[in-house]
């Protein structure tokens, strides 16, 4: 169960935009893909939120791009629990190149946790908060 958690992508050509590198709701999508990666490897697979009729939406994503991704190259997304409140966390992500190493991104991402069936929010169960480890980086 990682602290840390590392999300692999190739860079595909339909995520490449007119000037040439992926296009940012690729790096949104990738985001994504390791949120959820990072929930199902601590126990917490989407259909076990389904069960639950409560889970994750995202409130806002903040990302500062550093280098364009490019058709091809692969790249991670490590992403880690930053804050666990109430009824919302914080999780930050970067995003780098495989080859060398070379930082593309940080971004981060405030998720509230809601109740299905009204929308509303809901206190993140404490079953949901120890399954993942604070980072404070």
């Amino acid at each position: 169960m990682p602290e840390i958690f590392e999300y692999s992508h190739t860079v595909a050509d339909d995520e490449i935009d007119a000037l040439g590198h992926a296009n940012n709701v690729a790096y949104i999508e990738w985001l994504q893909a390791a949120a959820v990666g990072h929930s199902a490897a601590q126990g917490w697979p989407g259909e076990k939120y389904r069960e639950l009729g409560a889970g994750w939406v995202v409130r806002r994503h903040t990302i500062e791009y550093d280098r364009p991704a490019l058709a091809g190259e692969r790249i991670v997304v490590r992403t880690w629990v930053a804050t666990m409140k109430k009824v919302t966390s914080i999780r930050r992500y970067r995003i780098f190149r495989c080859d060398d190493e070379t930082l593309l991104a940080t971004a981060e991402t405030k998720w509230a946790f809601i109740d299905y069936a009204t929308g509303q929010p809901a206190r993140i169960p404490a079953e949901i908060a120890r399954s993942f480890v604070i980072v404070d980086r």
